[in-house]
């Protein structure tokens, strides 16, 4: 199904990082609305390819090779099969590479996060890009599919305790704030980044937001398992115990046996996972689970706004 954005309506404002207004809350995202937001800009940004900027590079070596699982699924040989040359061809407008920037100093769980899900998404979508339907390369890689974070306030990402209602709505607003956010930075709201900002978390059985459709694009699906892994395997502020990767696995795998993502692409990452690396059509996915989630964690959790109980 593909997800009409006149559907979609703003809950709350979308700013860029100095504090331009671009769509006030209750803006419908309708194609008129969006394609004047893209032409809105009198010039192109300039553009930097995402490995040189900062120390995006040697961030992103020692964000991998200092996890475990990580180093599993990108040793040297894997990398310099050609998934590092992959993620060289990836160039950004500045002013996104400046809301990386923003979160590296103010958020960097989200830095760190939008760094290895980048990195994960270019090893899966590199071994797919001889397939039919494949998106190419130079637009398939470098997804930022959290941006729209910025426009969430910094004591919400960072809390540590269950969220009431109304920050759980500002957490899922960064969807379509970062569908806003980078068709005005791409200038084109039919830009690959721009429908993974917003679309990162629907599923495959329409159990997902902001829309609740049925996702169908395969690269994005890809974005989206890769996003709930990385969660899964890194402490997160309201969870500090990561899973560990074979019940992490077992979730992913899990929800694949519900329908909410798609084997094929379960089957790349746990091929990924495997010492051996089969062909992920030739890899046998276990269903026992006898993995154990990390206790205290606040995920889903909601508190009532008036009494601050959880429920």
């Amino acid at each position: 199904m593909t997800p009409d954005p006149g559907e979609l309506k703003l809950r709350y404002d979308v700013k860029t990082l100095d504090g331009a207004l671009l769509l006030p809350a209750g803006t419908r995202l309708d194609r008129d609305v969006m394609q004047e937001l893209a032409s809105r800009t009198p010039a192109r940004w300039p553009e930097v390819r995402l490995l040189d900027y900062g120390t995006v590079r040697i961030d992103l070596r020692r964000f991998l090779m200092s996890h475990s699982v990580y180093r599993n699924i990108f040793p040297d040989a894997v990398v310099g099969e050609g998934v590092e040359a992959f993620m060289e061809t990836v160039a950004l407008p500045l002013p996104v590479l400046q809301c990386l920037s923003f979160f590296e100093h103010n958020d960097y769980y989200t830095y760190r996060h939008i760094l290895m899900v980048f990195a994960l998404y270019a090893l899966l979508a590199y071994g797919m890009r001889d397939e039919p339907g494949a998106a190419p390369v130079e637009v398939a890689a470098g997804p930022m599919h959290d941006l729209g974070k910025i426009c969430v306030p910094l004591s919400t990402l960072k809390s540590v305790t269950p969220l009431r209602r109304a920050q759980r709505d500002q957490i899922e607003h960064h969807a379509e704030a970062g569908y806003v956010l980078l068709t005005y930075y791409m200038r084109d709201a039919a830009s690959f980044s721009a429908r993974v900002a917003r679309d990162h978390h629907e599923r495959r059985d329409g159990s997902g937001y902001p829309l609740g459709i049925t996702l169908e694009e395969r690269q994005v699906e890809t974005v989206a398992v890769c996003d709930v892994y990385d969660a899964l395997i890194n402490p997160r502020p309201y969870r500090k115990q990561s899973y560990d990767n074979r019940t992490a696995i077992e979730v992913i795998t899990e929800m694949a046996e519900r329908g909410t993502f798609g084997w094929d692409i379960v089957r790349r990452l746990v091929a990924a996972n495997r010492k051996d690396r089969p062909a992920p059509e030739a890899c046998s996915v276990s269903l026992d689970k006898r993995g154990t989630p990390p206790a205290k964690n606040n995920y889903g959790v909601i508190r009532d706004d008036e009494s601050g109980s959880d429920r």
